[in-house]
């Protein structure tokens, strides 16, 4: 122990020892110590002694550190120990603090000294693997340090370290489980863990996500408070940034999970927005960018528009643009939440219609529009912002053709409103002013409003300006022209190359694509030869990147000519160029746009960026307009007139065709319209068949009702009217039931003479359909191969025949048995007439009574006759059915036959005539080798010669059994 005094800064006798010797002397107590105590003290010096003594530590103590960390697992406090000792040696930041006002040597030497030991901790994997395991571990000394120590090890060695964690076992699960913590320190230092673990590892980020890591991480942001939160919350939405930038699969995670919807609580901000923290300008700045992760236009373009489409349903674009237009918000947040409304309606049109509708709470109220193009033609805004306004203009116009419009009208002479400011007038004002930047953004804006758009750049030539007093106004293509080509004070601010460029690439997308800005702007005669001239000069740098863009125009002016000039067609314009330029020389000035650097750094994506205002040349769809018409326009200079010729023919031929298509487009169009309309009117009348059918259904189930009850009543009232006169025995009473009971019968029977007529006539279509269908049979049978079929079947009609004609006598001899019963009725009906005399003996009322009775039970009987000839009639019809359903296929089989019969008789004559062509080869072949000499024997003579052969042996025979 009084070793350990010495080290730990208590007197000792004798010279002291140096650092060095101090550090293998705690190593080799830490190797032999057999007490944990010993060993526990020793660790516990190294650790006072690794931030003073860091090379000799890592050097000499690192391994018995790792060996402690694998055998004393069950001592928390010295896995502590040795935790922390291992973090001060590979840990860089101690040493940046330290360092902070050394030279640049020192800070390198120091951070080569941590990834050096990084390295050697690395080196064997199962190390990292340890580490993971000690992370379980619930003891505060013992996870805390090691969650340090792991966020060392990335942050020196990244991509090995991630390596390794992604291939161990429920590794990522573990670092996960320290969200979960209940101490915020260790929850906190999880975090920026997994931020180091994160970066630039798509699959680690992918594992992370569906481990619940964005649930966990908006909770915490909510709980610390949102954008009011502290230094926690800009940890969650770094590592959150982490896991969603550049990463389509935990996007579309985020998304699908309705993660989105809880971002638009984030963005509320009161009346009151001044005295905004530091922390929380930073909070909100990493929420926006976090917003424009998912719709950034590098994202595939269906994620990015559905993207959109939760943020505008859920209520976050509005909560975006109500911070756009409040007051007292921070420059930078105010510049971030317009780059970030920007993507959120790029290429969207619901999104960008909403933003067309917001006003700004200015009186009398604005569009926002105006208020932001006010902000980007105001020189004394800071450039970033009028970037941002000018990016934010560029999406609302991208894809938007309703917009664009909307923009152009208000230049037009029949919309301008002297009473407001509109979008048009800023532009204009923005574009003729004293300041290069507003006209190059102005410049810019309008040929975003032309973009891919040929309707707005013919109704842009309508635009009419009022130069001064007594001057006729001029119109807006030609007062470009002139800003670069003519007078005085506007060549002083032409001069400048910032404003040529823009108005150079607003002139070449306006008339590119549209032959008639084409023949307005050559139909002034100085525009031709002014970019002549300026082409053909040597000037500077600067000189030659508006020299290239005059060459693109004059270019344009060649490749969208309709020659509808005579003194600028085509032919003469290349003419031109080869005297006055040369082509050479005019396509080496093209070419240098491209190569340009800001060119280059312009063309990487939509957003303009740029360090300074001196930069900002080059917009990003402008750089694809040169990219489309740099080769086409090199080869309209290079092409003969005949060949232009033969693509002109090519161009019209194509375009009749377009046109034919078109056509046949429009009118597939129209049938599927019509086609359309007639399922709506099958449906509607399917629909209305189903109600009459159901009505009809239920008006007969109401008849049947109605019978029911009329049978029902009819037999209480015969009840009634036996008993009454069976008690009181009056005859004319009787009498009178009795004609009434045979009218009923003369009706049934009428009923009954109709049915058989009905039946007849049916029986006798039945007959001619039976003959019909006999005499096909017959047919069938005589012309097919399968007669036995046919025969059978005629047999089944012939007995289908003596059956309908055993029904016939059936029906016949019923019609005798009614004819005998109306003639009954007929009878009783004048026997029971009443006669003068009203008394009657009661033998002759019992004689009626009993014909009566008779009378009802031969009706009966009759309607039971009829009922089974009905049953036998449907059974009838069936079989008749299934006998010519029965025909119909013979009759198909019938012609499948006899297309068979005619196929092989075909293919026989075909033999037939092959035959009949090698029989004649093989004569012809015979003959030239008789003419050649060589013994042929013919088909005959080999037959002869067979016979011999056969007679010779017949003879030996007869002479051997001789």
């Amino acid at each position: 122990m009084n070793f350990f005094r010495g080290v730990m800064g208590g007197q000792a006798a004798g010279p002291q020892p140096s650092g060095a010797e101090t550090i293998q002397k705690l190593c080799d107590r830490v190797a032999s110590s057999t007490l944990l105590e010993d060993r526990r003290d020793a660790v516990r010096a190294l650790k006072s002694l690794s931030k003073k003594y860091r090379m000799e530590v890592g050097t000499q103590a690192m391994d018995h550190l790792i060996n402690i960390l694998q055998t004393d697992r069950s001592d928390s406090e010295i896995l502590g120990y040795a935790l922390d000792t291992l973090y001060n040696i590979i840990c860089n930041d101690e040493e940046e603090e330290q360092d902070e006002s050394e030279d640049e040597n020192a800070q390198k030497q120091a951070d080569d000294m941590g990834a050096h030991f990084t390295d050697k901790f690395i080196q064997d994997p199962e190390h990292v693997t340890l580490l993971l395991t000690l992370l379980e571990e619930f003891d505060f000394h013992v996870r805390w340090p090691g969650v340090k120590l792991l966020t060392a090890l990335l942050k020196n060695q990244g991509p090995q370290v991630q390596g390794i964690i992604l291939v161990s076992p429920m590794g990522v699960s573990r670092l996960m489980d320290l969200l979960a913590d209940s101490r915020e320190v260790i929850r906190n230092d999880g975090l920026l863990l997994l931020q180091q673990l994160t970066k630039g590892n798509a699959a680690i980020q992918k594992i992370v996500a569906f481990e619940n890591a964005f649930e966990r991480l908006l909770d915490i942001i909510t709980e610390e408070g949102s954008s009011d939160g502290g230094i926690v919350v800009e940890d969650c939405l770094l590592l959150l940034l982490n896991l969603l930038k550049n990463n389509s699969s935990n996007q579309n995670f985020f998304k699908e999970g309705s993660y989105i919807q809880r971002m638009k609580p984030w963005f509320e901000v009161g009346d009151d927005n001044s005295g905004w923290s530091a922390q929380k300008v930073t909070n909100l700045h990493l929420m926006l960018q976090l917003v424009r992760v998912m719709v950034s236009p590098v994202n595939s373009p269906g994620a990015t528009a559905s993207c959109q489409k939760s943020m505008y349903l859920c209520g976050l674009l509005q909560q975006l643009c109500t911070i756009l237009m409040a007051t007292g918000v921070p420059a930078d947040i105010l510049t971030e939440t317009i780059n970030t409304v920007s993507e959120v309606i790029r290429g969207s049109q619901v999104n960008q219609d909403y933003f067309a509708s917001v006003n700004a709470p200015s009186n009398p109220p604005r569009p926002a529009i105006v208020v932001l193009l006010m902000s980007m033609v105001n020189e004394r805004q800071p450039f970033v912002l009028r970037c941002a306004v000018l990016y934010c203009f560029q999406c609302f116009l991208y894809k938007n053709q309703k917009g664009q419009g909307e923009i152009v009208a208000t230049l037009l002479p029949s919309t301008i409103d002297a009473n407001s400011i509109s979008a048009g007038q800023l532009l204009c004002g923005g574009l003729f002013s004293a300041d290069s930047l507003s006209n190059w953004c102005a410049a810019v804006a309008l040929a975003h409003a032309l973009q891919d758009n040929l309707t707005q750049k013919e109704q842009l030539l309508r635009v009419q300006l009022a130069t001064s007093m007594g001057n006729p106004p001029v119109s807006l293509l030609q007062q470009c022209t002139n800003i670069l080509s003519q007078g005085d004070k506007i060549v002083r601010r032409g001069s400048k190359v910032q404003t040529r460029v823009g108005l150079l690439m607003l002139l070449c997308t306006w008339i590119s694509n549209c032959p008639i800005a084409v023949t307005h702007f050559l139909h002034n005669q100085e525009n031709v030869p002014f970019l002549t001239a300026q082409i053909s000069e040597n000037l500077g740098e600067d000189e030659r990147l508006v020299q290239g863009l005059c060459a693109l125009l004059l270019g344009i002016c060649i490749y969208y000519n309709d020659n509808s000039l005579e003194n600028y067609t085509k032919e003469k314009l290349k003419q031109l160029i080869e005297k006055r330029i040369g082509k050479e020389n005019f396509v080496e000035k093209l070419v240098f746009v491209a190569k340009h650097e800001l060119y280059s750094r312009a063309a990487q994506k939509p957003q303009p960026v740029f360090p300074s205002p001196e930069q900002m040349l080059f917009d990003h769809e402008f750089t694809k307009l040169v990219k489309e018409l740099e080769g086409v326009i090199t080869k309209a200079v290079h092409k003969s007139s005949e060949e232009e010729k033969k693509e002109e023919e090519v161009k019209k031929t194509l375009e009749q065709h377009d046109n034919i298509v078109t056509q046949y487009k429009e009118l597939i169009r129209e049938q599927d319209a019509q086609i359309q309309e007639l399922k709506e009117k099958v449906s509607s009348m399917s629909s209305q068949n189903e109600q009459l059918q159901t009505t009809v259904t239920q008006q007969l189930s109401q008849i049947q009702q109605h019978k029911d009850q009329y049978n029902i009543l009819k037999l209480k009232l015969g009840k009634d009217n036996q008993s009454q006169s069976n008690s009181q025995g009056d005859g004319s009473q009787v009498n009178g039931l009795q004609t009434e009971e045979l009218t009923q019968l003369r009706e049934e029977v009428d009923q009954l003479r109709k049915q058989h007529t009905l039946l007849q006539t049916q029986l006798g279509d039945k007959d001619a359909l039976i003959n019909t269908l006999s005499s096909e049979a017959a047919q069938t049978a005589e012309g097919s191969a399968g007669a036995s079929d046919n025969t059978e079947l005629l047999k089944e009609l012939e007995a289908l025949r003596s059956q309908v004609q055993s029904q016939s006598a059936e029906i016949n001899q019923l019609k005798t048995e009614r004819q005998e019963l109306l003639r009954r009725a007929e009878a009783a009906s004048s026997d029971t007439v009443p006669s003068s005399d009203s008394s009657l003996d009661a033998a002759k009322m019992a004689e009626l009574e009993s014909r009566l009775a008779a009378q009802t039970a031969e009706t009966e009987k009759l309607k039971e006759e009829t009922k089974r000839l009905s049953e036998s009639r449907a059974g009838l019809e069936q079989q008749l059915a299934s006998a010519t359903s029965t025909v119909a296929i013979l009759q198909t089989e019938k012609a499948k036959l006899q297309t068979e019969v005619q196929e092989s008789k075909k293919e026989q004559d075909d033999l037939l005539m092959l035959l009949a062509d090698q029989d004649q080869k093989i004569h012809s072949l015979k003959q030239r080798l008789k003419n050649l000499g060589e013994t042929v024997e013919d088909e005959d003579d080999l037959d002869a010669k067979d016979q011999t052969d056969d007679d010779e042996e017949e003879e030996e025979e007869e002479e051997d059994e001789d």
